[in-house]
């Protein structure tokens, strides 16, 4: 049976920097849709706080999902050498699809095709697919990919993971300032080399009473228009929810693999906000009965990128292998974990050795 490994990555992080200024003449509601009289400067302090999201990205308003996808597969494909002709599959995570900047949600035709066709591609037989799977989508994309090298139906995949979330973000919400834009992308190919790659995965879907946690929904502010739809949070939910989830999904992810945490030497978690980050990482290892660990084994951009979803690993993936995050890097025949969690709810994990 082949085996799953990336021979290629590549980013895209737009110019566009927005600081805490940027909202200080915002306006924020309660989720009752009340008026929030606190200071505004009160309101974003105590967010930095909470989540360190300092700065975010968004894309310019000529830009959009699928040209920052476009641009980070195109640095994938040339990382990894590859003719593009020869690519089997494309598959696309993003929750919203190509947005106008009027916050028009649009997935005619799919994002991935939109990809193929801004790369040239005319192989007829290089399939197209999306993947809408909340913040865990590029790591859901992943473990498909995976499973049709493994059933030998592909041989080379591109992944990508783009969003756009600055174009759905309710202006009214505090939770606006968590989301970024932003675009990763990897090439996956068989291997007859064997222990490599991706060694093992596991997802979960929790579809019950948790899918109220995130969903799209009208502005907070009652009196704005409510046709419009934003992306909307129930943040303690979420919270709780990941910390008593997450973390057992990861360790089930990891023991399934035939190792330990101390086998492993990153863990790229999806950046949701820094405080729930730093927990779930914490919990990992007291499930392995570990108090003192080495904090680097889970790499951060949030402070300076904010939550783009679906693009956050693949994006934090292609900076740490090509020595773009000081402080970081990645072993020769070393094991990291990829996980996320996000609207469904649902959870992914995946333990991936390096060639």
């Amino acid at each position: 049976m082949p085996n799953t490994i990336i021979i290629g990555s590549g980013s895209y992080i737009p110019n566009r920097v927005i600081g805490r200024d940027y909202f200080m003449d915002a306006e924020f509601y309660t989720d009752e849709g009340e008026k929030i009289e606190k200071p505004t400067e009160e309101i974003i302090s105590k967010f930095v706080e909470i989540t360190e999201i300092e700065e975010r990205r968004y894309i310019e308003d000529d830009n959009s999902n699928s040209r920052i996808g476009y641009e980070a597969s195109k640095i994938a494909i040339e990382d990894a050498k590859v003719n593009p002709e020869e690519i089997d599959y494309i598959i696309y995570a993003s929750n919203f699809g190509e947005v106008s900047t009027a916050g028009l949600v649009n997935f005619m035709p799919t994002m991935a095709a939109r990809v193929k066709n801004h790369l040239g591609i005319r192989n007829r037989k290089c399939i197209t697919y999306d993947m809408i799977f909340g913040c865990p989508g590029w790591v859901e994309a992943m473990i498909l990919a995976d499973n049709l090298i493994k059933a030998n139906v592909a041989k080379t995949i591109l992944v990508v993971g783009s969003e756009t979330l600055s174009r759905v973000t309710d202006p009214y919400d505090r939770n606006k300032m968590i989301f970024a834009d932003g675009a990763g992308a990897v090439v996956v190919i068989a291997t007859e080399e064997e222990n490599v790659g991706i060694i093992n995965h596991n997802t979960i879907c929790d579809n019950g009473p948790e899918l109220d946690y995130l969903v799209s929904a009208g502005s907070l502010n009652k009196e704005a228009d409510q046709e419009k739809f934003y992306i909307r949070m129930l943040g303690r939910k979420i919270y709780e929810y990941a910390l008593k989830n997450v973390p057992v999904a990861v360790k089930e992810t990891i023991d399934d693999a035939g190792l330990s945490i101390e086998d492993i030497d990153k863990i790229l978690i999806h950046q949701a906000n820094a405080k729930m980050d730093y927990a779930m990482i914490e919990r990992i290892h007291r499930l392995y009965h570990v108090k003192d660990y080495d904090h680097s084994i889970s790499p951060m951009t949030i402070q300076k990128l904010g939550n783009s979803s679906v693009a956050t690993i693949p994006t934090l993936f292609d900076l740490i292998i090509k020595g773009k995050l000081e402080g970081h890097s990645f072993k020769d025949k070393g094991n990291i974990v990829m996980a996320s969690v996000g609207a469904g709810m649902n959870i992914n994990a995946i333990v991936y050795r390096f060639p």
